[in-house]
């Protein structure tokens, strides 16, 4: 795969950046995290070459000065709001992300529980955290917030909410999910500082938009591809033009906010340290660009495989509809069409001659493979099956798994399971190409081989079972299906 991108290069300045920013304010910076910490798939896919782990990397460059707060809105607890990539309540997730950090060594000082009103599934919450040994926090809701300030910062404002003791120069804040109240949080902080006579700084830490990068940019229009359903708009950053005459890009939520963050800044320390929202950010993604037309090209991909994550979902949901013509409208924008993979042809070509579903994949060496549905393999394992082929270099008509392998399993669904259709999915054909390993080498070959098809892009002409398409994930490959089921039926699993 082409890099465009310099991850060592971008570590390093983004650290550097930060260490800049404490000083700054003396020694204590509250910095929001925006995005994912680690896991930042869409990142990696944008920008080749920026690893998913590389903010929690730059991170444990001065892990002995940080120390994380994980935010949760109360509400969100109460309505057991679900992060669409994991499956899992925001609550849980709070969880897994104190797990995760702890394993690598990050203090995770406290939980905030944000918008508190005695809501009782987030007094079940406080007590369960309570009980496993984590400290927690209750944040109020204020009234006129955000635009009231006499009343935000006050005794009855951010001096109702419980001052989080923190310890360390660097506080991150974060989050499962976006309006867990985190910015709030980092301001309440600031209020609560200034009170105690210690000097406290804020700034912001979000990857995308690219501020430096051109409004219509490819990269800054896959952000907002990648946020349709949130309605943010990427936009120029007006107050840093005025202020310096210099054309920045920003996003609309941040825009629209600044000049009352400025205000409340101002209110707490004196003076707010910040003419625009890009002042406020620390992002230094920007400069560790090495190869631009990479960058565009993967970029542009993604813009169309949210295209196709959106058509889907709309078939699958009967919602979304809103968010699927924004992207429609951003692919104009970015001058691609939903033909811009050649494995989209080359799948819709292989189901028109075969009659039946399929699928099709580019390789790391840019070659096409496709799959066709079979008696003992739907479209997903046949084409995972050719693709571990043409990256291990075995011929495509060559058997890897026997019939004598693949019948007994058909047979146990259909006979056992009460399955109705004896196809094999992806999990189970890696499988019986794990069993078949034991006596025959060249299966054992493709499985080593399975880490190359890691970014490779997938595309079917059916929308694909959750069970193949996760299969395909965890594999680290990309898929996109054409948004119609294979059957006429009212419910599909």
């Amino acid at each position: 795969m082409k890099q465009g991108f310099d991850n060592q290069k971008y570590i390093s300045l983004q650290a550097e950046r930060i260490k800049e920013r404490i000083s700054r304010f003396g020694g204590k910076l509250y910095l929001e995290f925006g995005g994912k910490l680690f896991d930042d798939y869409h990142a990696s896919r944008v920008l080749p070459g920026f690893q998913p782990d590389s903010k929690i990397t730059m991170l444990k460059q001065m892990q002995d000065d940080v120390e994380i707060v994980i935010a949760i809105n109360a509400n969100d607890i109460e309505k057991s709001k679900v992060r669409g990539d994991l499956g899992i309540t925001y609550d849980e997730d709070v969880l897994r992300l104190m797990d995760i950090f702890r394993s690598l060594g990050f203090m995770v000082g406290s939980v905030v529980i944000t918008r508190y009103e005695n809501q009782p599934d987030a007094d079940a919450f406080r007590r369960r955290i309570t009980d496993m040994g984590i400290t927690s926090y209750l944040h109020y809701p204020i009234a006129g917030y955000p635009h009231d300030i006499d009343h935000i910062v006050s005794e009855e404002g951010f001096g109702k909410n419980e001052f989080i003791e923190t310890t360390r120069p660097l506080v991150v804040v974060t989050a499962p999910g976006p309006g867990s109240g985190k910015m709030a949080t980092c301001l309440s902080q600031l209020y609560h500082e200034f009170k105690r006579g210690i000097v406290a700084g804020y700034a912001k830490y979000e990857t995308f938009p690219v501020w430096n990068l051109p409004l219509t940019h490819p990269v800054n229009i896959a952000y907002e591809a990648a946020t349709a359903d949130l309605d943010d708009k990427n936009v120029i950053d007006p107050f840093h033009l005025e202020a310096y005459g210099e054309t920045t890009v920003n996003y609309n939520r941040d825009v629209d906010i600044f000049p009352v963050l400025h205000s409340t800044m101002e209110r707490i320390m004196g003076e707010c340290p910040y003419k625009s929202p890009t002042d406020m950010g620390v992002n230094m993604a920007g400069y560790a660009i090495v190869d631009d037309e990479v960058c565009r090209e993967a970029a542009s991909a993604e813009i169309a495989r949210r295209y196709f994550t959106a058509a889907t979902d709309v078939k699958r949901t009967g919602s979304g509809e809103r968010a699927l013509e924004k992207i429609e409208i951003l692919m104009n924008q970015a001058d691609i069409t939903e033909n811009l993979s050649p494995a989209r042809s080359a799948a819709l070509l292989k189901a028109e001659t075969t009659g039946g579903p399929a699928g099709a994949m580019v390789l790391p060496d840019g070659s096409l493979v496709t799959g066709k549905t079979g008696n003992l393999l739907g479209a997903a394992s046949a084409l995972l099956m050719n693709a571990l082929k043409g990256v291990s270099g075995v011929d495509d008509d060559v058997d890897v798994i026997s019939d004598e392998v693949l019948e007994p399993i058909c047979h146990l669904k259909t006979e056992h399971l009460g399955n109705k259709n004896p196809r094999l999915h992806s999990d189970e054909t890696l499988l019986a190409l794990s069993v078949s390993s034991a006596e025959n080498p060249l299966a054992e070959q493709l499985i080593d081989n399975a880490d190359k098809l890691k970014g490779c892009d997938a595309y079917f002409s059916v929308i694909i079972s959750s069970k193949d398409e996760m299969l395909y994930k965890k594999l680290g490959m990309n898929v996109c299906c054409e948004p119609r089921y294979e059957s006429h039926r009212y419910y599909h699993k």
